[in-house]
């Protein structure tokens, strides 16, 4: 019995000896990289996700070919979102253009162990009636489609990320920050390319979200706020899952913080996670909303 208990020791020290080694030897690596080639590294990394690195902000964003643009969306995304680690408010803004239903949606919330935001914009093959568009799939629009996209993130009235592009899904995530999505809020400039998809856009938001925006017909703009807090209508038992779920992200968040010392930029975070847990590093940037869902609910929104 002494022999064992005195096996297990052994064997705990050791593997806490290897353990400091391998992450002083990791320490050591970065500190003698420069900025340049740590953000180089990092792009090549994490690009094949989707995402890149904007040093300036210490923040990741959606780059405009990311694979993520071939899967669409649908409400089923948002519902089932919680079971894969993300606790978010939306607000989805259905209207008809052309023959066909356009869906932009705002995002901001928890995502695992990244605080942040999206705004999307998508459109169906064709008119979507109101009781369908909850299980329809729509698909991100063309380059000839896409909007100019302002994005300002506060949390608690203070500023934490500023993104601008014209894009079919933009987005800002804070790494290893955590954030109650009914303390976040969006400042939102939609750029439209014509008035009568402004003016479908603005009927729509207006039926649906009054109160929340104002128009310039003279630069096509919608600036919107944001700070709704969606998760409240939900029913008990889901806002039950989703306090458990962002408790779980609070605690992964403090985790990574905690295997990343000493660093303190998420620049330096990532790549130590990566040099140190690759498999954890690769879970991180897979995006699970749009990963091929296995539930046979989730058939109908046309993830194959």
């Amino acid at each position: 019995m002494y022999f064992f208990v005195g096996f297990l020791l052994i064997l705990a020290l050791s593997l806490c000896l290897f353990n400091h080694h391998r992450k002083r030897k990791i320490r050591k690596r970065l500190r003698c990289m420069t900025t340049e080639e740590k953000i180089c590294l990092l792009q090549s990394l994490v690009e094949p996700f989707g995402y890149c690195y904007e040093a300036s902000q210490d923040i990741f964003t959606t780059t405009l070919d990311a694979p993520q643009r071939a899967f669409g969306y649908t409400a089923l995304f948002d519902r089932y979102a919680p079971y894969f680690g993300m606790v978010f408010d939306c607000q989805p803004v259905y209207f008809d253009y052309k023959e066909q239903t356009w869906l932009i949606e705002f995002w901001k919330g928890q995502y695992g162990i990244n605080a942040g935001c999206e705004v999307g914009v998508y459109k169906a093959d064709g008119l979507v009636a109101a009781a369908q568009r909850s299980r329809a799939l729509f698909r991100s629009v063309s380059d000839a489609e896409l909007l100019h996209i302002s994005v300002q993130l506060f949390y608690k009235e203070k500023a934490l990320a500023c993104v601008c592009a014209r894009h079919w899904w933009l987005t800002a995530f804070l790494m290893g920050r955590c954030c109650k999505p009914c303390g976040l809020s969006m400042k939102v400039v939609l750029t439209f390319p014509n008035r009568e998809l402004l003016c479908a856009f603005t009927r729509a938001l207006e039926a649906q979200y009054p109160d929340t925006y104002d128009v310039n017909l003279y630069r096509l703009q919608v600036c919107l706020s944001y700070k709704d807090c969606s998760l409240r209508r939900l029913s008990f038992f889901k806002r039950i899952v989703c306090r458990l779920v962002y408790v779980r992200d609070c605690i992964l968040t403090k985790l990574f913080v905690w295997i990343t010392k000493p660093f303190t930029c998420s620049l330096d975070r990532v790549l130590c996670l990566y040099y140190y847990l690759p498999r954890i590093f690769r879970r991180i940037f897979r995006d699970r909303k749009r990963a091929k869902c296995r539930r046979k609910s989730c058939r109908r929104c046309g993830c194959r």
